[in-house]
Parts: structure tokens; sequence; C-alpha cells
């Protein structure tokens, strides 16, 4: 039979659907006779080992996530020194392009915002959200939250079940008065730990007031204590000397926000893949990778975008009062 270009495509695509089909099928039979583990969640990071680092800090399962991101950040930053090194190319291409491409994204952005602030600014805008996108997009890795260690847990275990090649957790609660397990897992994202959103939002927070006292000196703190107008123009004195108290409030709110919002979004969607690869499936959960990969992008720069914009704002004077202090 002549092999046509007609039947030649129809048989890759033709293939490629019935291997998706009988993947989906084999999913589908394996949770069947092996129901998937209802998993126990919980807000501290885990540790992964029994010895301490130093003094009562242990390795955690966020740690190590943490480390395997800034890994990946380094080789990031020399494939890109690689494909520029020598001025063999003026034009990166690939990987190393769609870096460059993002990275003058947000050059202009700040630049735009911040004017002659911008070499100042920009780097803290850039590594603030490279690192939190990394670390948001592990948990688009497979293994990340579900292969660890098995340990004996009281009140939230699983009973656990030999298969003779392995041992796996089985939904099935185990008996009264019996220990169950549970999984701690080697690797867990980071940004579900509100240590390290804290500890982030912290660090752009800080920076901000710094920038603030840069670029302004002493002045800077006339938008949280402003008296000047209190006694010659009484009413509107009161105004300005409360909307600066309202100011140094808005300081310590930006930190809970910060933390807040990308530690919510990302545990939340760290919840959603483990109730939905429970509920279904193995297969179906990968429709919500898509979601999560967005999610954590847009936290990414949200986090990094709104740091820039206010050292940005920091830099500049209240009202007429305040004078440039470069």
């Amino acid at each position: 039979m002549e092999n046509t270009p007609e039947k030649k495509g129809w048989w890759r695509w033709g293939f490629n659907r019935w291997l998706v089909l009988l993947f989906m099928i084999g999913s589908g039979v394996a949770a069947s006779y092996y129901a998937p583990v209802r998993p126990h969640v919980q807000l501290p990071a885990e540790n992964v080992s029994h010895y301490p680092l130093f003094g009562n800090v242990y390795l955690t399962n966020t740690m190590i996530a943490v480390l395997i991101a800034d890994v990946l950040l380094i080789w990031m930053a020399f494939s890109f020194y690689r494909a520029t090194k020598g001025g063999k190319s003026l034009i990166p291409k690939g990987f190393s392009g769609a870096v460059e491409g993002f990275l003058e994204v947000i050059y202009n952005l700040t630049e735009g915002t911040a004017g002659k602030w911008t070499r100042f600014i920009f780097p803290w805008f850039a590594t603030i959200t490279l690192l939190v996108l990394v670390i948001n997009w592990t948990e688009l890795i497979p293994g990340v939250d579900s292969i660890g260690i098995i340990h004996e847990a009281e009140g939230h275990g699983q009973a656990i079940q030999d298969l003779g090649w392995a041992t796996t957790l089985i939904a099935e609660e185990p008996a009264h008065g019996e220990h169950g397990y549970g999984l701690i897992p080697f690797v867990r994202v980071t940004s579900t730990d509100l240590n390290f959103t804290l500890a982030l939002a912290l660090i752009a927070v800080f920076m901000v007031q710094f920038i603030g006292i840069k670029a302004q000196g002493g002045a800077y703190f006339k938008k949280f204590w402003f008296t000047e107008t209190m006694f010659t123009k009484p009413m509107l004195g009161v105004i300005d000397f409360g909307v600066g108290l309202l100011e140094l409030v808005s300081e310590f709110s930006k930190v809970l926000s910060f933390a807040f919002r990308l530690f919510g979004n990302i545990f939340a969607g760290s919840v959603l893949l483990f109730v939905i690869g429970t509920l279904v499936p193995v297969f179906a959960q990968s429709m919500f990778l898509m979601l999560e990969f967005f999610v954590g992008m847009i936290q990414a720069v949200v986090f990094g975008l709104l740091t820039m914009t206010f050292m940005a704002q920091a830099t500049q004077g209240h009202g007429d009062h305040e004078e440039a202090h470069a």
C-alpha cells in the first residue's frame, strides 16, 4: 500500500491521540486499584533531617526547594553569560533571548516609573521577580510535594500496604488505636512557607525605606510625622498629621500584604493540586498545572512590580514641602 503524506500525517496524529487516551485509561485503572492518598495539609515546613544544622535549626523541605531555585538561577546567569561572552552574538537566541527579553521589559517598566533611580531599583526588581518566579515554578516539577519519607503520624495518618516491590500508602484510615503513616516530601514549594514570604516582604519594605532616605535624606520622615502646619493652619495641620500616621501604618501593612498575598495564592494552588490528585485520575491533574504556571508567574511579577513601585514612590517628596536630596 502506498504511504501517502495524508495517511502518514493521520498516523502520526492518530498515534499521539491513542497514546494520550491509553495513558488516561491506565491512570483511571491504577487509581481504581490503588486509591490516591488523602494528603495531610499543614502550614509549617517539615524537617527532613533528624540532626540540626546549628542550634535548633533543622533542614526543611522548603530550604531544599530554595536551594534548587538558587542553582537554577545561577545556571540561568551562566547560560546568559556564555551566550553573550566575547561579543560573539549581539542578539542572544533561545533561552538566553527569552531571559534578555524579560529583563528588557521590566527594565523599561522601571525606567518609566523610577526615572533617574532606575539603575538602583532595577536590580532589586529583577532579582525578586526572578527568584519568586523560579521558586513558584518548582511546584510544576514532578516529585515535588509527592516524593519523600514515610513516617508515623497520629490522628491524620493513612494505613500502609506492602506491594512487594514497593511500599505505598493507601487511602484508608488506620484502625482505632493503631498508628497511621504520613509522607514528609523531600521538596516543598518555598512560597508555601510563611517564613520565606515574610522574610522577603521585610527585605522589600526595608529597601523601600532605604531608598527613601537615600533620595530625600531626613525629609523622608516628614511624610510620617508632619507638623509644620499644625499651628499655622490648625485644621489642615491636623489632617496632615493624621495622614502621616496613616502612612506609618501603611508601611507596616505592606509587610503583611506582601507576605500573605504570595503565601496564600501559592499555598492554595498546592492544596488544589493535592485535592484534584486524590479525586480524579492522575492525568486530569495536568490540566491544573497550566493554571498554576500562570498563577506563579503573575504572583512573581506582582511582588516585584509592587516593590519597584513603592521604591519609586519613596524617592518623591511629600507635597511641596520636601526637596530632593541626591
